[in-house]
């Protein structure tokens, strides 16, 4: 009888701490780059994705004011917040020449916030060179992790603070 008294006591403090807890970081920081090169198309797709409440953080810090990627209240200046962002950190030069990415959207899932990209008009890509310092102003311990597809071919590389820069030849 005594032992399922402790029991029950120990199963009800436990609960009521995990309760009263305050959520845990997770303990690593990084993105995710993709980037597919749809020949039929002649676009370059690009998708990232960055943990949301890290994003979320970054987007607050830089540009002051409160961000909300999941219950946006405003979808657009969401948008112009996750387009500044992304391309003020993110630079990508195909066959020697930079190239103009149009930003699509953003939407999350679950932990994760993407953002989609494109450029238009590319022929091939035989190389791509890639600048990519996203959340360094938040992290030092970042990685951002880069998947590159072109030809069917897939390629992956990762960047770790402070390295910036990658290319990829196909």
């Amino acid at each position: 009888m005594a032992s399922s008294l402790y029991k029950w006591l120990f199963i009800s403090v436990l609960s009521l701490v995990l309760i009263s807890a305050k959520p845990i970081d997770h303990p690593f920081h990084v993105s995710v780059l993709e980037i597919n090169h749809n020949a039929s198309d002649k676009n370059l797709e690009i998708s990232c994705k960055i943990f949301t409440d890290d994003f979320e953080k970054i987007l607050t810090k830089n540009y002051k004011t409160k961000v909300d990627l999941i219950n946006a209240p405003n979808k657009s200046a969401m948008d112009s917040l996750v387009k500044k962002y992304v391309q003020s950190h993110l630079a990508i030069k195909i066959n020697g020449k930079p190239v103009i990415f149009t930003y699509v959207g953003f939407e999350n899932d679950k932990e994760a916030a993407y953002s989609y990209f494109e450029v238009n008009n590319t022929l091939s890509a035989t190389n791509i060179e890639i600048t990519n310092n996203l959340m360094y102003d938040q992290f030092d311990d970042q990685v951002n992790i880069m998947h590159i597809i072109v030809g069917g071919k897939r390629k992956s590389n990762k960047l770790t603070y402070p390295d910036k820069s990658v290319s990829f030849s196909f």
